[in-house]
């Protein structure tokens, strides 16, 4: 019985939106559902999917909030 779990960050993926779609949320599931299937013969029913959305001021990289280090790569872009 696999379980999965994604993680993302909670902001829309088109402006004005402050969250994945759930229409979004069930192409990864299905998405994943079924690759699950197609590589490790993994019945759909026996697979699992969980999706967290994490807040950007909870989510980090390269030792800076989300935000603050995709405002610092837009910089280092435009130089």
């Amino acid at each position: 019985m696999p379980i999965v779990t994604i993680q993302i960050t909670r902001e829309g993926s088109t402006p004005g939106t402050s969250a994945a779609t759930a229409e979004e949320k069930a192409a990864l599931i299905k998405g994943v559902s079924e690759v699950l299937r197609d590589v490790l013969n993994k019945p759909l029913t026996s697979t699992f999917v969980v999706i967290d959305e994490v807040a950007t001021e909870n989510w980090g990289r390269g030792g800076l909030p989300v935000d603050q280090f995709r405002q610092q790569q837009s910089a280092q872009a435009s130089e």
